[in-house]
């Protein structure tokens, strides 16, 4: 029986060698070179696919410059370990040169998806455990004077995050490019981007939870006791202020507000509220 040809023309041929790769690689370490606080590091992410994007987009020049749009959106995760998304996200991008009704909305949350958890991977190995395993050694034998102290934490701590941008790369890429082909085999790309999309606003939703801090001391006293405005609203919704927050700057930025003025009005804002008694100090 003939190969179905519409399955066969969807599956992934690599586009890039490991001299390609190699060049990825490399300039990974400018990575959080220049970076904002709307996409954080995601200039740094598009600066790192270029040479790998103009080969897979050779004469695509809209969907090469769509990529590279689409690359600067927010980014953010552990730097030793990001090439793994990046490896990702060439291999759907791969896919997407090949194949016009491509989502690319599907790249888009994969890179969402994944920077929480390999962040918290990232962080957990290289801050957490390897950094402090190689100071360990160096400051063991620093402390007696040996030069081979810090020379020691240097070559160990560098040995291991260059593996892991290295090895991530690849085991990124590879993995991509595989999980794509087996979603288009199996003809659940739109789950898999469903899938992808969910767990990419989940991880957004838990750093707007965690790093957004919004509340307000106000206590009305009465005669029966005290009425505490953040426990009422806490008892209604945990977190809405800071909710709120996020999606009134949010609203902003989609305004054009320029960035800068967003940040100046929220200092303004938390100086004021924090000397009338409002807002928390």
């Amino acid at each position: 029986m003939a190969d179905n040809p519409t399955t066969t023309s969807k599956k992934l041929e690599p586009m890039l060698n490991k001299k390609d790769l190699h060049k990825i690689f490399w300039r990974s370490f400018a990575l959080q070179g220049s970076e904002s606080y709307t996409d954080m590091q995601g200039m740094g992410y598009s600066f790192t696919l270029l040479p790998a994007l103009k080969k897979i987009y050779a004469g695509q020049h809209d969907k090469l410059y769509e990529s590279l749009y689409r690359n600067t959106e927010l980014f953010n995760t552990t730097p030793h370990v990001a090439p793994f998304i990046m490896g990702m996200s060439l291999a759907m991008e791969e896919q997407n040169a090949r194949d016009d009704n491509f989502d690319t909305e599907a790249i888009s949350s994969i890179k969402a998806a994944l920077m929480g958890p390999v962040a918290g991977i990232g962080d957990s190995f290289y801050w957490g455990t390897f950094r402090v395993i190689a100071a360990g050694i160096g400051l063991s034998l620093a402390s007696v004077g040996n030069i081979l102290g810090p020379v020691l934490y240097f070559l160990i701590y560098t040995a291991l995050h260059f593996i892991g941008r290295y090895g991530s790369l690849h085991l990124g890429y590879k993995t991509g490019a595989k999980t794509i082909e087996n979603a288009f085999e199996s003809d659940s790309i739109g789950i898999f981007t469903m899938g992808a999309s969910i767990v990419g606003l989940m991880s957004i939703g838990s750093m707007t939870s965690s790093l957004v801090k919004f509340t307000i001391p106000l206590v009305f006293k009465t005669a029966g006791g005290k009425i505490d405005i953040q426990g009422i609203l806490d008892g209604i919704f945990p977190g809405i202020l800071a909710l709120g927050l996020t999606f009134f700057v949010y609203w902003l930025l989609k305004k054009k507000v320029k960035v800068i003025w967003v940040i100046l009005g929220i200092f303004a804002f938390s100086i004021i509220g924090a000397y009338l008694g409002f807002l928390k100090a």
